[in-house]
């Protein structure tokens, strides 16, 4: 066919097509940012919720594009509407709202590049496919869905690659009276890719995670308008990338296969071809063995799960942030004032295999993040995670304001600050001695412990020796002339030398007092507790013990 025949039949395809591919370089010029300034994108399908794989993907694109100050955008890659589900986009959006994962151009907030839903550029796709018609690159296909099957039965009995390709691209050289011929018959179509490609040819790129990677050359015809003359996502996505401006594709390495195509698509499309790097899948331990972690299986892969357990979101990204690069751990631990903002990710130090999830590590890192997190920060926090997921708490927590701050102040300030709790809704487990009416509603049952302790030697104690106008130190001093003066050691390692001289050490006294005092062997400092509850209710709650042993 030539170029006239080609003209011929690309306005013959596309007879609403009027714009040319010229038209939408020019309104969609090049971004004006700086030298080094990453444009990335978010490209989630509105067919379910976003996982922890999405999640993750969303979050390098952020800081990726925002620490080199350049542009991260959200598009709604909908080409397949079969699957897109009812509030799909909502929940998209929902979703990375819920993780303040914002960007700054979207179908939402808008941006010189939109429109950001793919289903709304069927015209610009369509524009660029009528000019690879006219430059020979493409061409229609009307294969019927038995004739691909049963090319795909012989294929597999011969054990060979699956696909349209050489002989089996029946329809690629098709005489231009041959094609006019099943139109006027109405036969159904696509337009497929007119490979240029040869799978005995080998490519070569790198990998910004990977580094170096060759492949066969693609000589797949593949689907670029389906018969409905909508976009496949290969195309959609080549055609986006290009007018978007996209420098940096991040994304999961279950597209690495695609890469031979998409260089393709984007060379005959005479396209640059972006920044790629590959993310190493996330990962979960499960009875010995490793498996992708199932947003069918694992609660832990939904988003929303986070929230509704009461982790909070920072440290979700804290987590996330030890994941994209191995060295940020270390840093952020030497770091006690800075976030993961102040952090400079890098290619280099992302796993090149696959990232282990680990619960537990994500409770240590959240752990970490509300030690240094003021009391007033953590009882603001918790109040409002509780007003959604625990009204009765937020009601108490609303009622003892004052009480629970100072509480929660406890050993804030020093060099080694308590790391206690991992959840907002750990929060009402862990100092739930103080408040009375949960206290009394315990009646010891987070006791552990099976020791039985002198009520008498501790009423003893904080009628004679108990002087809370002091500091730590001076109090200390006291409880251990008390204990000496009860036949106790003065110390551990006192009693430890010579252990049949000691009813036991000052350790037990303490220990005593905290069980009775917080219904439990760990607390955080117990003089500081003690100080807050005040005498009068100290002797109430061992007035208690003494009822429940």
């Amino acid at each position: 066919m030539n170029k006239e025949e080609r003209i011929e039949l690309a306005n013959l395809l596309f007879p609403n097509i009027t714009k040319t591919r010229e038209y939408y370089e020019a309104m969609y010029p090049e971004r004006n940012l700086k030298e080094g300034a990453m444009v990335t994108r978010f490209g989630p399908s509105p067919t379910g919720f976003v996982h922890m794989g999405s999640l993750f993907g969303s979050f390098c694109d952020l800081v990726f594009a925002r620490q080199s100050e350049g542009v991260f955008y959200l598009r709604i890659e909908d080409t397949d509407q079969k699957r897109s589900i009812e509030n799909g986009v909502d929940g998209i959006f929902n979703d990375l709202d819920s993780f303040e994962i914002i960007p700054n151009e979207s179908s939402r907030v808008g941006g010189e590049y939109g429109p950001y839903i793919q289903s709304e550029r069927t015209e610009i796709y369509q524009t660029y496919v009528k000019d690879l018609i006219i430059e020979g690159l493409a061409y229609p296909c009307f294969m019927t869905e038995e004739e691909i099957a049963s090319i795909r039965e012989e294929q597999e009995l011969s054990k060979i690659k699956i696909g349209i390709y050489g002989m089996y691209a029946q329809d690629r050289d098709l005489s231009l009276d041959e094609i006019k011929k099943n139109l006027s018959e109405n036969k159904e179509y696509v337009i497929r890719l007119k490979s240029p490609g040869n799978s005995k040819n080998e490519i070569e790129i790198i990998d910004l995670i990977k580094g170096k990677i060759k492949f066969p050359e693609n000589d797949m015809d593949i689907v670029l308008l389906k018969k409905d003359g909508t976009p496949t996502y290969h195309l959609a996505h080549a055609i986006d990338d290009h007018l978007m401006h996209t420098t940096h594709v991040i994304r999961g390495d279950e597209w690495v296969s695609s890469i031979p195509l998409h260089v393709q698509l984007f060379s005959v499309l005479g396209f640059d071809i972006p920044n790629y790097a590959h993310t190493a899948p996330i990962t979960k331990k499960e009875n010995g063995n490793i498996r992708k972690l199932s947003k069918r299986k694992d609660p832990e892969a939904k988003v929303s799960y986070y929230d509704e357990v009461g982790i909070p979101i920072e440290a979700v990204k804290l987590y996330l942030s030890t994941i994209l690069n191995s060295n940020f751990e270390e840093w952020y631990l030497q770091n006690p004032e800075k976030s993961y903002k102040d952090f400079t990710f890098t290619f280099d130090k992302m796993a090149v295999g696959g990232t282990l999830f680990d619960l537990d590590k994500l409770h240590n890192i959240s752990k970490t993040y509300f030690s240094r997190k003021s009391g007033e920060s953590v009882y603001n926090e918790t109040l409002e995670w509780s007003k959604k997921h625990d009204i009765e708490y937020s009601k108490i927590l609303e009622e003892n304001k004052d009480l629970m701050i100072k509480f929660l102040s406890i050993e804030k300030d020093g060099p080694r600050p308590r790391k206690d709790i991992s959840k907002y809704s750990e929060v009402k487990e862990e100092f739930s001695y103080a408040i009375d009416e949960y206290f009394v509603k315990e009646a010891y049952s987070k006791y552990d412990g099976d020791k039985t302790y002198d009520v008498e030697l501790i009423t003893d104690y904080v009628d004679n020796y108990l002087d809370l106008d002091v500091d730590n130190e001076e109090w200390f001093n006291k409880v251990k002339e008390f204990a000496v003066k009860n036949g106790f050691a003065g110390s551990p390692k006192e009693y430890k030398a010579d252990p049949e001289s000691f009813k036991g050490h000052v350790g037990d006294i303490c220990e005593a007092l905290r069980v009775m005092v917080t219904g439990r062997l760990k607390s955080p400092d117990l003089f500081s507790i003690m100080k807050i509850l005040g005498k009068d209710k100290i002797k109430q709650r061992i007035e208690l013990y003494k009822n429940n042993i």
